[in-house]
């Protein structure tokens, strides 16, 4: 039986958000500070420069995480590496090389309570469902996820839109059912989400850090001319046309 004060609301933390099995366990603010030190805390809890950390409840299910990222296991919960035989640890490799993320991802399963390492980077819950079940993310985002997540690279489409695009030519790709936590580079009451339905959306510049799989991304000029776009002083947008989502930091 386990017993913890890890969901308790006290004077230092609480439970900010809860999707799934995954919950985000915030500090107000931090008390394990020296005299020195205490002014720059203080001030740093005010504008919301905090740490955070991932909670996973397990009953009998299983979640995939960053590699590096647990901090403890409660309970019944074991490790594997997620690895099914040379030939998946030879893909993993692979698209690990071209999208920046860990080639091994651990996989936990069991039932118990699995808590990751405390972070200052903003924590968002995103369920696949309000994805129609295909999420594209920005190289670094992914934390965990749900094992009925499957993870894979893609691509873009040429190799121009990713060099002029500054996005990346390679991405992880999230599909299937269940909720995934990514660590944003911003809150998410900042994040913008725009909803595409046979459409078209413009960016000046690589603020998108999710989107859905089935938008077409190319980059193209601002006007029909290049001096046309070179005289409006934009040049170049990226441009997210069909259905689906758009996820955007504009602040960052």
């Amino acid at each position: 039986m386990i017993q913890t004060n890890l969901f308790d609301k006290t004077d230092v933390h609480s439970i900010v958000a809860t999707k799934g099995c995954f919950s985000v366990l915030e500090y107000d603010r931090d008390v394990s500070v020296t005299r020195e030190s205490a002014v720059t805390e203080y001030f740093a809890g005010q504008m919301n420069v905090r740490k955070r950390q991932v909670i996973a409840k397990l009953e009998d299910s299983a979640v995939i995480i960053q590699s590096g990222a647990m901090q403890l296991m409660i309970g019944g919960v074991d490790a594997a590496t997620n690895i099914k035989g040379a030939g998946d640890l030879f893909k993993k490799v692979v698209g690990s090389k071209v999208t920046g993320e860990s080639a091994i991802k651990p996989k936990y399963s069991g039932n118990g309570l699995l808590v990751l390492e405390p972070t200052y980077k903003y924590i968002i819950l995103e369920d696949l469902s309000n994805w129609d079940g295909n999420l594209v993310i920005e190289d670094g985002l992914f934390l965990a996820c749900e094992d009925t997540v499957n993870m894979s690279v893609t691509a873009r489409s040429t190799l121009s839109s990713a060099v002029l695009g500054q996005e990346g030519l390679f991405n992880t790709n999230l599909t299937g059912e269940g909720v995934v936590v990514l660590e944003s580079p911003v809150p998410a009451e900042e994040l913008i989400v725009v909803d595409l339905k046979d459409d078209v959306l413009k960016i000046d510049g690589n603020m998108a850090i999710a989107w859905s799989n089935t938008l077409k991304f190319t980059v193209e000029k601002t006007t029909k001319s290049l001096v046309g776009s070179a005289a409006s002083g934009e040049g170049f947008v990226n441009v997210y046309r069909g259905s689906g989502r758009v996820m955007l930091a504009p602040v960052r």
